[in-house]
């Protein structure tokens, strides 16, 4: 039931993210000239080495979601020797994974955040266009959303500390968090490709 639940809820985000690409391509529409002066500001390499991070971030987050379904909350062995057959990361444990996906998140809110101030510092703000308005509203919901991920993570990881054993209803939980964390992602695939590849 917690999967069907969280697939339902996606759905009903997926119209939410619906709407701000509505948004988006509206305003376009209509004040075309916009976008032939204000996409000169967007830092393409930059915004594509962020989405290569947080596309790797859904490789690991899945990794954990495998570690989670062997019921294996942390690594065996040592996790910090790679080189070693018996250590490394294949016996890596959904903890390991999972805070790994967790501090390519926070980069990639860090990313943002960094590329919003020197937007802003070109002028380029929430009121300052139709352009900057759909910019700031879209990447900017979608930030929301993957803070919110991080958050769960965090509250994942925790619960595995917590729990005496690490069972169903803990898999279950990390698995339902990686369904959220791809979504994120593939809203994600669509921004970047509308927002700074399209011209």
């Amino acid at each position: 039931m917690v999967q069907v639940g969280t697939i339902v809820w996606l759905s009903s985000e997926l119209m939410f993210f619906a709407g701000l690409f509505a948004m988006y391509f509206t305003i376009r529409a209509v004040q075309p000239d916009l976008w032939a002066t204000e996409p000169l500001k967007l830092d393409i390499p930059f915004s594509t080495a962020n989405t290569i991070n947080l596309v790797l971030s859904s490789v690991w987050c899945q990794m954990g979601v495998f570690a989670a379904e062997r019921f294996q909350p942390s690594a065996l062995g040592t996790w910090w020797a790679p080189w070693t057959r018996e250590h490394g990361f294949r016996n890596w444990g959904m903890r390991e994974w999972y805070l790994l996906t967790y501090v390519a998140g926070a980069i990639f809110i860090c990313g943002q955040v960094f590329e919003y101030a020197n937007l802003i510092s070109e002028g380029l703000t929430l009121s300052s266009s139709g352009y900057g308005s759909v910019f700031y509203l879209t990447t900017g919901f979608h930030g929301l959303h993957v803070t919110g991920g991080l958050i769960a993570f965090l509250l994942i990881i925790g619960r595995s500390f917590a729990a005496k054993r690490f069972g169903h209803a803990e898999a279950t939980s990390a698995i339902v968090t990686s369904y959220y964390w791809h979504f994120v992602d593939v809203v994600w695939i669509g921004l970047f490709f509308v927002i700074y590849v399209i011209k």
